[in-house]
């Protein structure tokens, strides 16, 4: 989110002057209101003060030392920025809600962290998607940063241009035919006005066998011409068709490659709607418009063209005719353009919507029915479907309307050219043949110029998803490799050194974290919701960049270490468990696909999962359906232990793998976890304690900081944290016992 500004020469000027030597700017962001009018100015925040610039003015100055209450409040239709520099609360700048709002509450933060120490001189960033376009105001394309109206169209081609280094001589093998087929186009038109001239209306003008013989072959020569258009047009849609699957497999494939590259808080910032959207929906889009309108673009340009030079050969006259209603129709583009522009991008907006809303009904399925909100659900998509359908009639209505009157206005030309030629037939200054020949071209022409009045709606489909493809492919990754990472075996020492991180820089999940782990030793990691447990191990596993600090395992920076050789040797079971659509038999051996049935099979014995599945109906082969749902969610928990066993890991990282058991099946997997994390170095996170007693020793995290390490009889000794959630769970345990033997 941008939180730096670029002020105007005049508030620019009236900042400086008003800035001390040892002050630096950090932060720069507009207001819109001041007192109930709409203004443009600019909140200027130093690391000393903050300046309120409207034009040319300082209206007021504000020290930051000592301040508190930073806040921001919604107010009716605007909101406000407030503090207290000792004189109670004092409104700061008021403002429009939708577009700044975020920002203000990022700049809440940053004056807190300035009221509190001054030599900071580092701006905090936020990396949250901004909503609307720099230029023009207006919102972006929902999940982008795409603005329709402000997009370069020239950089767009460009880079398309680029990424069909491979498919262009294929490419140009459509344009080529169709170039063939425009020039037979224009050659019937010439063989009928012989026919008419010559042996329909002159039949004196040879003998009536001669006659049926020459218009024998006319027919077949008009017939043959036909047959070879349509044979072209057949080779043009088989070599679309074959270039469009190619440029398909290769933006899908690029696309999903990039996906599958880029650092999990990318993918994270987008609906898996939105991703699937870009490779499907958005990738169509992109392929028929270069496969299949610029093509036929291309033929209807070029037919406008030869057309043009043909009838002014023909009759120069004639072919003025043609432009006489131009101009009008330009007219009455530019006034409806762009009220049809506002509509297609109006449309395209809720049908975005739309299918957004139906994909969070379908992913919270399960939750809609537990609360019986079907429908309320239903009511909910329903009205999404109307204003959808709406717009689409209203457009359609529109539409209907516009361009049939279009089509009349520009065919106000052959109106007159009849007219005209009609004047010379009966002077005898032309023939029934050439009448029909100027015809026969001009409406030739006037197919192109219909044509081109629906170019620029496709274009602005098409430059929108484009734009959203390139968006993906273009995006930097987070998390990447040194330019030649090592490729270890990892023994499993690891050092934590004085790690911060925040998924905010502003915000610290974790603070100066530092311990030290020795090969094939159990670390149990507890503390409260929210204390750092889960981002700790996504560190560790490097889907996120530590802020300050290193990660180090077997005395290398894990920066250093390529990321699959990290991954490929850290087995995880997490809380979440996820089982993909298939076998049972493929879900175990996912992260190992050539392990043999008798891996599988050994995997699932140590996992405790051998005895259920085989008592389910096809065994190993049986399909455990989307998310693994078919099983309880015990079983899912225990294949994904199988899963784990079967990578065989140096690291392995427990996140709750057993929070899903019931307590008899607990201590089966605890026992045979036992076994799996002999030699071996474990993380395992839990919140049930008595899961952790094997631990070697307990990592207990407090708000994102280290408040004790060392091994459970220490712990209970210090009687800190970690002995006041043993007694805690030691009465809830006894208080269970007594209930159940009450009842």
């Amino acid at each position: 989110m941008r939180l730096m500004f670029d002020l105007p020469e005049t508030e620019r000027a009236v900042l400086d002057s008003a800035m001390q030597e040892n002050e630096k700017l950090m932060y720069c962001i507009p207001f819109n209101i001041l007192e109930d009018k709409f203004v443009s100015g600019f909140i200027a925040i130093t690391n000393k003060k903050i300046y309120k610039i409207l034009d040319d003015k300082l209206l007021c100055e504000y020290t930051i030392a000592g301040a508190t209450g930073f806040k921001t409040e919604v107010m009716y239709g605007s909101c406000g920025f407030y503090a207290d520099f000792g004189e109670g609360t004092t409104l700061i700048c008021q403002f429009v809600s939708g577009r700044h709002l975020p920002r203000y509450a990022v700049i809440v933060k940053a004056c807190e962290i300035l009221a509190e120490d001054q030599t900071k001189d580092e701006a905090i960033t936020n990396s949250e998607q901004e909503r609307f376009c720099p230029k023009c105001g207006r919102p972006f394309v929902r999940g982008t940063n795409i603005c329709p109206y402000c997009l370069d169209h020239m950089e767009v081609y460009k880079k398309i241009f680029a990424m069909t280094k491979g498919l262009r001589l294929m490419m140009c093998f459509p344009f080529i035919v169709a170039v063939f087929n425009v020039i037979f186009q224009f050659v019937v038109p010439q063989i009928q006005k012989i026919a008419l001239n010559n042996y329909i209306l002159d039949e004196a003008k040879y003998g009536q066998s001669d006659m049926m013989t020459q218009f024998i072959l006319i027919v077949v020569a008009i017939v043959s011409l036909d047959l070879f258009h349509r044979a072209l047009a057949v080779l043009q849609s088989r070599l679309s068709a074959v270039t469009g699957n190619r440029f398909t497999l290769m933006m899908r494939t690029l696309l999903y490659e990039k996906i599958q590259s880029l650092s999990l808080s990318s993918v994270q910032r987008k609906s898996t709607g939105d991703l699937m959207g870009r490779i499907n929906s958005d990738v169509n889009v992109s392929q028929d418009f270069i496969v299949n309108q610029l093509p036929n673009l291309f033929i209807q340009l070029f037919s406008f063209l030869t057309g043009l030079v043909v009838m002014l050969v023909i009759s120069p006259i004639m072919a003025l005719f043609i432009f006489v209603p131009i101009p009008f129709v330009v007219f009455l583009i530019s006034k409806f353009w762009k009220s049809v522009q506002m509509r297609n991008r109006r449309l395209w907006v809720l049908g975005q919507r739309t299918n957004h809303l139906l994909q969070d009904i379908l992913n919270g399925i399960r939750v809609v029915k537990c609360f019986g909100r079907e429908e309320n659900e239903i009511k909910r998509f329903k009205d999404a479907s109307i204003k959808h359908a709406n717009q689409n009639e209203k457009n359609a209505k529109v539409f209907d309307t516009i361009f049939p009157l279009l089509g009349f206005a520009i065919k106000l030309g052959s109106y007159l050219i009849l007219w005209y030629g009609n004047m010379k037939l009966f002077n005898g200054e032309m023939l029934v043949g050439e009448l029909h020949q100027i015809n026969s071209y001009a409406n030739i022409i006037y197919a192109p110029l219909m044509y081109i009045t629906f170019i620029p709606r496709n274009i602005s489909n098409f430059l929108t998803s484009l734009s959203k493809i390139f968006e993906i492919l273009e995006e930097n990754q987070e998390v990447q490799d040194i330019d030649l990472p090592l490729d270890i075996r990892i023994e499993g020492e690891v050092d934590i050194k004085n790690v911060t991180f925040g998924y905010e820089s502003y915000n610290p999940v974790l603070e100066n974290v530092s311990f030290h782990v020795n090969p094939g030793e159990m670390i149990g990691i507890v503390g409260h919701s929210g204390s750092g447990k889960t981002t700790l191990i996504n560190l560790l596993m490097r889907l996120y960049d530590v802020n300050e600090g290193e990660i180090v395992i077997d005395s290398v920076n894990i920066k250093d270490i390529s990321q699959n050789a990290l991954r490929t040797q850290i087995g995880v079971v997490l809380q979440e468990t996820f089982l993909f659509s298939g076998t049972i038999r493929d879900n175990i051996r996912y992260a190992m696909p050539h392990a043999t049935d008798e891996q599988v099979i050994a995997a699932a014995r140590i996992a405790n999962a051998h005895d259920f599945i085989l008592n389910l109906p096809e065994g190993y082969n049986t399909m455990v359906g989307e998310k693994g749902y078919s099983l309880s969610g015990g079983e899912r928990q225990r294949i994904a232990i199988a899963r784990a066993v079967i990578h065989n890991p140096r690291i392995l990282i427990l996140d709750e793998a057993t929070a899903a058991l019931d307590t008899e099946t607990e201590k089966l997997i605890q026992d045979s976890l036992n076994k799996l994390t002999e030699n071996r170095t474990v993380f395992a996170i839990a919140h049930r304690l008595s899961t952790l007693r094997n631990a070697d020793k307990l990592l207990v995290l407090d708000k994102g900081r280290v408040a004790e390490f060392g091994t459970h009889a220490e712990l209970l000794e210090n009687h800190g944290i970690y002995y006041k959630l043993v007694m805690a769970q030691r009465k809830m345990a006894q208080s269970v016992i007594e209930q159940q033997g009450i009842s």
